[in-house]
């Protein structure tokens, strides 16, 4: 049997009740159009692991991760010079799948949406589609409350 982590009796409570009330604000993004030497000093520089990928409004148009990278830089090892980072674009490498919500979502429904798609985070838009946030397992687990 494996330990509780959390003692019984103790119920955990969301405060959150959107996803504008879970996300962090202004997350760092990436221009389709960045170089792949920008975008892993950006990445590397504020200590992250992947940020979204935003066209010229603005809109989420992909995502951009350390797998993603590596994946590239295996796939390009045998021929790939220095000077590659400074040609291959963000859009090039990134994968083009972006999971959004809108800010006025039910939290409990992005969490859900979340665990459906088994992924660590999710892109929040207004209204226009513009990228306003980022909901990471992280943001949620920082939502919770513990109560006897």
């Amino acid at each position: 049997m494996h330990p509780t982590l959390i003692p019984s009796g103790i119920a955990l409570t969301l405060s959150a009740e959107t996803a504008s009330e879970l996300m962090t604000r202004s997350p760092v993004s990436l221009r389709e159009g960045a170089t792949l030497a920008e975008a892993i000093a950006c990445l590397t520089d504020r200590g992250i692991g992947g940020a979204p990928v935003i066209d010229e409004a603005g809109r989420p148009v992909g995502v951009l991760t350390e797998s993603d990278l590596v994946v590239h830089k295996r796939e390009g090892l045998a021929g790939m010079k220095p000077a590659d980072e400074e040609r291959t674009l963000v859009r090039d490498i990134m994968t083009p799948a972006v999971f959004t919500v809108r800010t006025d979502a039910r939290a409990a429904a992005v969490i859900e949406h979340m665990r459906s798609l088994n992924v660590h985070r999710i892109f929040v838009v207004d209204e226009a589609g513009i990228l306003v946030g980022v909901i990471t397992s992280l943001d949620i687990l920082r939502r919770l409350d513990l109560h006897d």
